[in-house]
């Protein structure tokens, strides 16, 4: 029988906890990046933990429901969800609260809790930051959101020739399917063959419904499908040759590409170190997003950041809007290399105050903090000393003043 209380420092699964110096780094980074977003000109909104359960996951996919935790509110029986994600929750406000016919620049940052991780690893408590603009549906929101989300992963650290944005558009694949005449299930086997990146599979089903299916401006959906699943890489050629394969595919195909260059010449100009990925077969959040879709990811392959255009996901509250933005997990980011120096060796310039004069000096103690001085004052009955709380000044009273001199 396992005896519970030798097991009571442990943490649940995917859930973490921040000791000091770590703890700081993240405090840091979010202080800069929420200074950051208020000069682009971004609103601070700040949504609640909790909400019921239909406005949480109103204009998500099933992957956001299966990821929330749900209860019952005592003081009416209806059911809650702990927020999962803050997208949906700033949709709403913008939407229902804020209700302006104008451009909204809102960002947020907060704890949310998952019902499981993403991946081997991952937590299942991040401390979600993120971007939403609203009101806005050209590719000039989308450059500005992704500028946005590179300016505040440099500020980790990560220099942009460090950086990969992996970038597709739904569009393509949304005008592909809508002109073929596919029926709803087979085009869910579909979906999920190419989301597991299945050529073979893929190709299965499309020849065992290829009489069935509409040509597409005489290009059999097929072959386009096909294509699709070969156009990944480097952006400049990617784009270049899915103009050239998919020439029969329509005009909704051609706007989609058209939407994606622009947006990545805009990028490019801003920030020409940044390595772009183009994927178009890359699906993730279909049923949810509605136009490109983007992941910035380091050199070694971890995912810093992702987002992409939503319109309409304001129609369950009565506005549809124009909608993109992007999030990630700020303990990720800010942990994500190893700083310069740690913050320990930054605290070394704190101050000491020896118990015997604390209660004398509180005035001047007072005086020293509001200038910005970190002050530690000892303990009565303590052994601590200067040298274990990294403090390499003290502060000492001579001819009835007081002075602040180098430890030792």
């Amino acid at each position: 029988m396992i005896d519970l209380r030798t097991n009571r420092w442990q943490l649940p699964d995917g859930v973490n906890e921040l000791l000091p110096d770590d703890a700081w780094r993240v405090e840091f980074l979010r202080r800069q990046v929420m200074d950051n977003a208020y000069r682009w000109g971004y609103e601070l909104v700040m949504p609640p933990m909790i909400e019921y359960l239909e406005s949480l996951l109103t204009g998500t996919g099933e992957k956001l429901d299966l990821q929330t935790f749900k209860l019952i509110d005592q003081h009416n029986g209806r059911s809650l969800g702990i927020r999962a994600d803050m997208t949906p929750q700033v949709a709403r406000m913008d939407a229902h609260a804020l209700q302006s016919d104008q451009p909204n620049r809102l960002f947020y940052t907060g704890s949310v809790l998952r019902a499981r991780t993403d991946s081997a690893g991952s937590s299942r408590t991040p401390l979600q930051f993120g971007a939403e603009l609203f009101g806005h549906p050209g590719p000039e929101s989308d450059a500005e959101i992704i500028r946005l989300m590179l300016d505040n992963v440099s500020l980790s650290g990560i220099t942009s020739e460090c950086l990969l944005l992996d970038v597709g558009h739904v569009g393509v694949y949304r005008a592909l399917i809508s002109e073929a005449g596919i029926d709803i299930e087979f085009e869910k086997k579909l979906f999920a063959a190419l989301v597991r990146g299945s050529r073979p599979e893929v190709q299965a089903l499309l020849l065992e419904a290829q009489g069935s299916l509409v040509p597409v401006s005489g290009l059999r959906l097929s072959d386009s499908i096909s294509a699709l699943m070969l156009l990944s890489g480097e952006s400049e050629a990617v784009l270049a040759k899915a103009r050239s394969v998919l020439a029969g595919a329509g005009q909704a195909v051609t706007s989609a590409l058209d939407n994606l260059q622009t947006v990545l010449k805009k990028v490019t100009l801003s920030h020409p170190d940044v390595q772009l990925h183009v994927d178009l077969s890359e699906l993730r959040g279909f049923a949810y997003h509605t136009g490109i879709l983007f992941t910035l990811y380091d050199q070694t392959g971890l995912e810093l950041s992702r987002g992409g255009r939503y319109d309409a996901i304001g129609e369950a509250f009565g506005r549809a809007r124009p909608a993109t933005g992007f999030s990630g997990d700020l303990i990720s980011l800010a942990l994500a290399r190893q700083p310069s120096h740690s913050l320990a060796a930054e605290s070394a310039s704190a101050i000491w105050v020896s118990s015997e004069i604390a209660e004398q000096a509180l005035e001047f103690i007072g005086e020293l903090r509001s200038k910005g001085e970190r002050v530690i004052v000892a303990l009565p009955g303590s052994t601590a000393t200067p040298e274990s709380n990294s403090c390499k000044r003290e502060l000492l009273q001579r001819n009835g003043s007081y002075i602040v001199e180098s430890c030792g």
